[in-house]
């Protein structure tokens, strides 16, 4: 097993030209009227997309980036040797606790971005974290991935050896999205490292009919029924990347536009975008950390590879598979996430010792409201002193 080493990100003058070349010379398609989001998203909401992205300030991205120290280092695991990357923010206070956050799809390290100095550094030491926010295999900083195989099981395995090189015994996990499945999986493979777990997506075993009808409430009943209208209409992109990912890439991957489209689009769908943000396209995310999202996927090559993930894991069969375990879980249901599972279902499967209810936010809940966010994670982890 090698060691993970400090890492720095750097990016040349002649890759920004070429960023702000290609999405000068786009070619736009046609598109129907009056048609709104229906089809996909509206070239307007495109090209100011773009034309934000064109006069981003790279070189204040690169120090975001760069803000905390970081590490990168390949492991050895099931499929060989694993490259992976993480930001290590410690704690000036002494008595923190390991926290590690784990992103999903199109997400990427910038998610945490606004959270990490609140979480190292709260007002009450007590609340403090040492805070590990890894880029996944094959996504980001950590790079493309090399072969084939890096499945869930790889990554949670290729993280648990990163945060014992890191010098971590045993550690706290939050994660959405992949991070939600990534997080239950190290909590199944090394319950002897994870002390507890939290989640804001997750999927569990659907309970007998009679069960599940004595358990569901009204808001249950009312979720599920806008988690089968997301299932129908929102999850094509998900069907082609768990089944043709390297058709896909190459379009991605050459055309920044066509990647901002990709991504944007799902930044649109999953955030929250009621009441004054109705008219949002990107509902409370800042703009600054939706073109900080973007570039990270587009400077480092590995929007392609960040798609094989669905691959490796789905593979065309609809969805990756529920995990178990016995750890301790936490779960917050934030209102515009775009899967809610009832808490009956939470009880029943998992061994649940906390649960949340926020009135705003989305999938992306530490870009949308960090002001709910990091108070959640202070009280879901307060106990674990």
């Amino acid at each position: 097993m090698s060691h993970a080493h400090s890492f720095e990100f750097e990016i040349d003058d002649d890759s920004i030209t070429d960023l702000r070349t290609r999405l000068a010379a786009t070619r736009w398609p046609d598109e129907l009227p009056d048609v709104g989001w229906d089809y996909g998203m509206p070239r307007r909401v495109l090209r100011d997309l773009c034309s934000a992205w064109a006069e981003h300030d790279i070189d204040a991205f690169v120090d975001r980036c760069n803000r905390w120290p970081q590490v990168r280092g390949t492991f050895e695991v099931g499929v060989g040797g694993v490259q992976v990357h993480a930001i290590h923010a410690r704690s000036p206070h002494p008595q923190a606790r390991p926290l590690v956050l784990v992103h999903g799809w199109p997400g990427s390290v910038v998610e945490f971005f606004d959270v990490i100095e609140p979480l190292t550094n709260p007002p009450d030491p007590a609340d403090a974290f040492h805070v590990i926010v890894p880029s996944l295999p094959g996504y980001g900083f950590s790079g493309v991935t090399t072969t084939r195989g890096v499945d869930v099981d790889v990554i949670a395995d290729v993280l648990d050896a990163l945060i014992a090189d890191l010098g971590y015994e045993q550690y706290l996990v939050f994660g959405g999205d992949w991070g939600s499945i990534i997080g239950i999986t190290l909590a199944e493979r090394h319950p002897q490292h994870v002390r507890a777990f939290h989640q804001t997506m997750v999927r569990v075993p659907v309970p007998a009919k009679e069960i599940r009808e004595a358990i569901l409430t009204d808001m249950d009943r009312a979720n599920l029924d806008r988690a089968r209208q997301s299932t129908a209409t929102g999850t094509g992109y998900q069907a082609i990347q768990s089944t043709k990912p390297q058709s896909l890439a190459y379009g991605l991957f050459d055309s920044p536009a066509g990647m901002a489209a990709w991504i944007g689009e799902k930044f649109h769908a999953w955030t929250d975008r009621s009441g004054p943000l109705a008219d949002a396209p990107f509902g409370a995310v800042p703009l600054e950390r939706l073109l900080d999202n973007l570039s990270v996927y587009w400077f480092t090559g590995t929007i392609g590879s960040s798609m094989r993930l669905y691959y490796e894991e789905i593979g065309g069969s609809g969805r990756a598979q529920p995990r178990s375990t016995n750890v301790p879980y936490g779960h917050t249901q934030y209102p515009a996430e775009i899967f809610a599972t009832p808490r009956g279902f939470l009880e029943l499967a998992l061994n649940l010792e906390y649960y949340a209810v926020q009135p705003r936010g989305g999938h992306f809940p530490s870009l949308e409201v960090p002001e709910l966010f990091v108070p959640d994670i202070r009280a879901r982890f307060r106990a674990y002193l």
